[in-house]
């Protein structure tokens, strides 16, 4: 499990479910109930953050290791890793967060890894559930509501509010603030 000063919640679920949709609806309904947001997303595939011509772009072209980008509305930071294995863990990702600063940290990915997340399903996609062969899911937002019963609350995906208002009781129900 996930050592961390702040809560956490995962979103876990297949590709194509629509992860980061859910993600960016949830977010703003978290900040207007006054929620400071940290969050980690996993990709799968090569990213660029800046561009070619910019300073920051050529800096970390020419050979940097680790490159800052600081200005007074944000900070990035750009680690180049020579080999897969050279990928920082969840933890140590989540070790440089700045508890303080933060409510809540969301984690998009690492279906994998132990700790609580809101499995994601679209009936749709054909995909089985995750739940309850992953005991660190802690509910299921689903289009579609299983069947058998589970032991876990279901919420509607496609309703970001009810998702939001379970991640905000999970929160402050256990005494975080």
């Amino acid at each position: 499990m996930l050592n961390s000063e702040l809560p956490i919640i995962g979103f876990s679920a297949y590709s194509g479910t629509g992860k980061t949709t859910l993600i960016k609806q949830v977010i703003p309904l978290l900040k207007s109930r006054g929620m400071k947001i940290a969050v980690i997303k996993h990709a799968h595939h090569h990213f660029d953050l800046d561009q070619p011509g910019k300073d920051s772009y050529e800096l970390r072209k020419s050979g940097a290791d680790h490159t800052i980008i600081c200005t007074t509305t944000r900070m990035a930071a750009i680690s180049e890793f020579a080999n897969p294995d050279e990928e920082p863990s969840l933890q140590e990702i989540v070790d440089i967060i700045d508890a303080s600063k933060f409510n809540i940290l969301l984690v998009e990915g690492y279906k994998e890894l132990a700790f609580p997340k809101i499995e994601l399903h679209r009936a749709a996609l054909g995909k089985p559930y995750l739940y309850p062969e992953d005991s660190t899911i802690i509910a299921l937002a689903c289009d579609v509501r299983p069947s058998e019963a589970l032991s876990i609350p279901i919420l509607d995906i496609n309703s970001p509010a009810e998702i939001a208002e379970f991640i905000y009781h999970e929160v402050y129900s256990k005494g975080s603030d």
